[in-house]
C-alpha cells in the first residue's frame, strides 16, 4: 500500500517548469496536491487540485490554505517554488517598485505561505517547507539585484525557519537550482552541457526528485539545509584565458 495516500502537498508555481513537474511527481507518488499559480493551468490527474493565487496578496494565499484545510484537513507539505524567476534589469534602471515587486513575490510570498502551511498542519503528525532558491543568492552575474537578493532571503528564511520550529514536527530545507532547462532542451549546444561537471544541463526532473525525498516523513534530519543541485557549476572556477582577453 502506498504510504503516501491521504498526504497532502501545497506546491506554489505549478503552472509550469519545476512546480508543475514537481506537482504531477506527487501526485503520481499518491499526495494530493494542490497545485497554485497566477497563471490558469489544467492537470490530468484526479488528485491534483488547482488554486488561483498571486503570491503578493496574503488574501489569495489564505484562500488557499483555507481550501486545503476545508478539503483535505490540513497540509503536510508545502513547496515554495512560485517565483517571478525572469526579471533582470540594470542597477541603473531598474525602479524601486520593480524591486520591491520581485522581493514581495518571491520573499515575502513565500513567507506568508509558511505562515499559513503553519497553521494548516497543526496536528499533523509531521511537516515539511521545501524552498525553492537558487545558486544565485551567492553566485551572480550583472542586472540580476533583485532575484538574487529574493533568493538569498529565502535561504536565509530556511535557516531561521529551521530553528524557530524545533518545537514542532515542521523540517525546513532550501534546494538552490543551476541552470534547469524548461522547455526546447534539444536547443542547447554541446558546450551548454559540457561546461557542466555533470557533462549536461538540468532538467526539472532533477530538482522535482529531491523535492519528494525532503518531503518524506522519514527524512527528518535534514532539516535547515540548502541543497545545491547544479551538475557541480558552483564548484568550478572560472577565469578569462589571455586569449579571451586579446579577443576582446
Amino acid at each position: 500500500m502506498n504510504g503516501n495516500i491521504g498526504k497532502v502537498a501545497v506546491v506554489t508555481g505549478a503552472a509550469g517548469g519545476i512546480g508543475r513537474v514537481t506537482a504531477r511527481m506527487f501526485a503520481a507518488q499518491g499526495y494530493t496536491v494542490v497545485a497554485v499559480d497566477i497563471e490558469e493551468a489544467v492537470f490530468d490527474e484526479e488528485n491534483i487540485h488547482f488554486r488561483r493565487a498571486d503570491l503578493c496578496s496574503y488574501d489569495d494565499i489564505c484562500g488557499v490554505f483555507d481550501y486545503a484545510k476545508r478539503s483535505f484537513g490540513g497540509v503536510h507539505v508545502l513547496v515554495n517554488n512560485g517565483a517571478i524567476s525572469k526579471f533582470s534589469k540594470s542597477v541603473f534602471e531598474i525602479t524601486p517598485e520593480e524591486f520591491r515587486r520581485v522581493i514581495d513575490t518571491n520573499l515575502c510570498g513565500s513567507f506568508m505561505c509558511c505562515k499559513q502551511f503553519i497553521d494548516a498542519n497543526r496536528g499533523m503528525e509531521y511537516g515539511r517547507i521545501i524552498n525553492i532558491a537558487s545558486t544565485r543568492w551567492h553566485q551572480n552575474e550583472a542586472d540580476w539585484e533583485a532575484y538574487g537578493a529574493s533568493k538569498g532571503g529565502l535561504v536565509s528564511l530556511t535557516n531561521t525557519l529551521c530553528v524557530s520550529l524545533a518545537d514542532t514536527p515542521i523540517t525546513v530545507n532550501a534546494i538552490s537550482p543551476g541552470w534547469i532547462q524548461c522547455s526546447d532542451y534539444d536547443t542547447l549546444s554541446r558546450e551548454d552541457h559540457r561546461q557542466h561537471p555533470s557533462g549536461r544541463v538540468g532538467v526539472p526532473e532533477d530538482i522535482a526528485r529531491m523535492v519528494l525525498f525532503l518531503a518524506a516523513r522519514e527524512n527528518d534530519f535534514i532539516n535547515g539545509a540548502n541543497i545545491v543541485i547544479d551538475g557541480g557549476m558552483t564548484k568550478r572556477m572560472i577565469y578569462y584565458t589571455a586569449e579571451d582577453y586579446w579577443k576582446e
